[in-house]
């Protein structure tokens, strides 16, 4: 069985203990909006009338914002990983 997006999303706020708070400033750090009401339709069931699918864009967001959440925003012009 594949995997979705919701999935995804579903593990990663149980594994980093998110609340719907948490992961709606994550993703405002990127400067992308969502509401209780969406984000909470990621996180329903498949058969439920309200789900919604999580799409590529929300996830990529979501990620992106966790990096700045978990180890600040990127610093200086040079993004090598190799920097100490």
């Amino acid at each position: 069985m594949k995997m979705t997006n919701n999935d995804i999303l579903k593990k990663l706020r149980v594994a980093l203990q998110l609340r719907d708070d948490d992961i709606i400033k994550i993703l405002e750090l990127v400067d992308f909006r969502v509401t209780k009401t969406e984000l909470g339709a990621f996180f329903r069931n498949v058969d439920h009338p309200n789900y919604k699918e999580c799409g590529e864009q929300v996830l990529r967001n979501f990620l992106n914002g966790l990096i700045i959440y978990k180890r600040g925003p990127r610093t200086g012009g040079n993004s090598s990983i190799n920097e100490q």
